[in-house]
């Protein structure tokens, strides 16, 4: 039962594994003409884009990180809900995926930031107003959170995609021949199904936000 279950996530099965291409399946699916003429679509994510930008501007000075952080919560975002479709790979679902994405980022931002702005960066490992005797400690603390901020996005992120699409991989494996049963069924999973969208925009947005925000502190 539980080797069913967590199949879903299996990224290989077969010979000819094509798990991990279904997810680009999206450049596919999108008609060409979505990227030369003006669309509602297009208008909506532009408008998208543009208050995105202003808030990740009021959370860092420098202007070429909303270039960095866009596309990679769209990728994030088209990602996630290709994956509540039937038959469609969630790479997000994977340490793979999402480390693949976090610990590069995580490791540019700590190089640019040691070799560029070391002080700041030594500031950074004591607050404001630590008294002396807690400083040592402090800059362990903080040496420690910071070391381990690649892992807690890649896990926050594969966490709550799993927890979703477990779920509903264990409620439509106890199918039931009751017409009221499955019924009720049929309207728990599409409570699940808004669910899981609103959880897929979420940790998108998460995933942007703190991003953004550890590049602040360069």
């Amino acid at each position: 039962m539980m080797t069913n279950l967590f199949s879903t996530f299996d990224p290989c099965t077969g010979n000819l594994s094509l798990n991990w291409l279904s997810t680009m399946l999206f450049l596919i699916i999108m008609p060409s003409n979505f990227w030369i003429k003006n669309n509602k679509t297009k208008t909506i994510l532009l408008k998208l884009m543009w208050l995105l930008t202003k808030e990740m501007m009021s959370l860092t000075k420098n202007k070429s990180v909303p270039m960095i952080m866009l596309p990679l919560f769209m990728l994030i975002l088209v990602i996630n809900m290709m994956g509540l479709l039937p038959y469609i790979f969630t790479s997000s679902s994977h340490l793979v995926f999402s480390m693949t994405m976090a610990l590069p980022m995580w490791m540019s931002f700590m190089i640019f930031g040691w070799t560029k702005k070391t002080n700041m960066m030594f500031a950074h490992l004591v607050p404001t107003g630590t008294p002396t005797v807690l400083m040592p400690f402090m800059v362990l603390i903080e040496t420690t959170s910071n070391i381990i901020r690649p892992g807690s996005l890649a896990v926050r992120l594969s966490a709550n995609m799993i927890a979703g699409h477990l779920l509903m991989s264990l409620l439509g494996s106890n199918s039931s021949k009751s017409s009221f049963i499955m019924m009720i069924s049929m309207i728990v999973f599409i409570i699940l199904i808004l669910f899981e969208s609103a959880v897929a925009v979420i940790q998108s947005y998460v995933f942007m936000t703190l991003s953004t925000l550890y590049s602040s502190e360069i």
